[in-house]
């Protein structure tokens, strides 16, 4: 399965879980409760993988996790928040450098349509 078709298959999992929960929980809910079901469903799936930055070759842990990391392609970046802004953007895309993926999703829980907090984010490698 490719990172686009990944991709559909885990936007129609997360809408279950902003169906089921509704609005208005802390990110770290919704995380755990869509890494529950991601790998129930038998994909693997990594919760708050640590992403080092390599400075002049040399690893360095600076603190950067992603939230959920699929089958060692999809990155997702989970936020509870009024809106997104550029800064959200910014940092899945700064995970999708830093470990060279090529797809990212960024959702944000705390929409009346999960659609709507909904942003593919492409790293052009």
């Amino acid at each position: 399965m490719d990172e686009n078709e990944l991709s559909n298959e885990i936007i129609g999992i997360a809408i279950g879980v902003h169906t089921s929960l509704g609005t208005g929980l802390l990110e770290n809910v919704y995380k755990e409760c869509l890494f529950y079901k991601i790998n129930q469903l038998g994909f693997y799936v990594e919760k708050e993988r640590v992403m080092p930055v390599v400075y002049e070759d040399v690893r360095l842990d600076c603190g950067y996790k992603i939230d959920i990391l699929i089958e060692r392609k999809l990155v997702l970046e989970l936020k509870s928040v009024e809106a997104l802004n550029n800064v959200h953007l910014a940092q899945t895309l700064t995970y999708l450098k830093l470990g060279n993926y090529r797809l990212g999703l960024l959702i944000n829980f705390n929409t009346f349509r999960l659609k709507d907090g909904l942003k593919r984010v492409v790293n052009q490698l």
